[in-house]
């Protein structure tokens, strides 16, 4: 296995490839010719060193991976469409503002919402909630990939995986030896998202507060602790893959990317392959 350790995204019609320092996307363009750039990675960690504590650098991870991924959709959506690239800072902050409110939205107001209509009893409330925020991840997930540009988009994620895994087994990057291999990986962010989920369960079971207010404020300003929790388990699984008792652990997030990736055609796997040799050619 290779010493690298890499992470990635699908974007509209392409794959962003990373590593710590470094990020490469490829997108193929109106035209059909797939356009590749470089850049090296500035995150916030380098700038002040305590920030790279356990925890911390979770929170960080997750702020610096939501601004590169939002340019990298924004990059990819005007390459593919043939237009030249035009972000401002302006249209970043809304852009990442409004997927904040309707990610708050779906995945913990209206499961509180709910579970306050069914109970005031504490534990059965949490437990309602949490059920409820899987509920809506799930449903989430399942109602846009029927979308044929999000299903593209998941495709295109197939062939981030599938990449990556030929790349770490030291296999050749070619078409023949990338088929081979599966969509899913432990280290996906869609793993991520499960965890999140999934400890927020337990963190919020210990909020006791009977004010409606402050029980949801409770959660809204908790997320960052369970941004930096969730990092840490994903840091520690990918780590200890195959560990009698970890590997069990990524199950769930393996079985939800049955959703989030579907096999992607050869053209989509070579658009992934120029990402990716970019982004390690020296």
């Amino acid at each position: 296995m290779t010493e690298i350790t890499l992470g990635g995204q699908a974007v509209i019609e392409g794959v962003l490839m990373r590593t710590k320092t470094h990020y490469a996307i490829a997108v193929r363009d109106d035209k059909g010719k797939i356009i590749v750039k470089k850049e090296p990675i500035n995150t916030s960690s380098e700038k002040f060193k305590i920030l790279k504590l356990p925890f911390l650098r979770g929170v960080l991870a997750l702020y610096d991976t939501l601004i590169l991924g939002f340019k990298a959709l924004i990059y990819s959506a005007h390459i593919s469409a043939g237009e030249k690239e035009r972000l401002s800072k302006k249209e970043m902050a809304i852009a990442i503002f409004l997927s904040v409110i309707l990610a708050v939205t779906i995945f913990i107001a209206l499961p509180f919402f709910f579970a306050s209509l069914a109970t005031k009893e504490n534990l059965l409330f949490n437990l309602i909630d949490g059920v409820l925020r899987l509920v809506a991840l799930f449903g989430y997930l399942i109602i846009i990939s029927l979308f044929k540009d999000v299903r593209r988009l998941f495709e295109y994620h197939g062939a981030e995986h599938m990449t990556i895994h030929a790349y770490e087994h030291k296999k050749e990057l070619s078409f023949k030896k990338i088929e081979k291999y599966k969509t899913m990986h432990p280290r996906c962010g869609t793993s991520f998202l499960l965890i999140v989920v999934v400890l927020s369960v337990i963190v919020f079971s210990v909020i006791t507060a009977d004010n409606f207010l402050v029980k949801f404020l409770s959660r809204l300003m908790l997320l960052p602790v369970i941004a930096g929790l969730s990092y840490e388990i994903l840091k520690f699984s990918a780590k200890n893959i195959d560990s009698y008792f970890v590997k069990p652990l990524t199950f769930p997030g393996i079985w939800l990317q049955y959703i989030t990736t579907k096999r992607p055609d050869k053209k989509q796997i070579e658009v992934a392959v120029a990402a990716l040799k970019a982004l390690v050619k020296n």
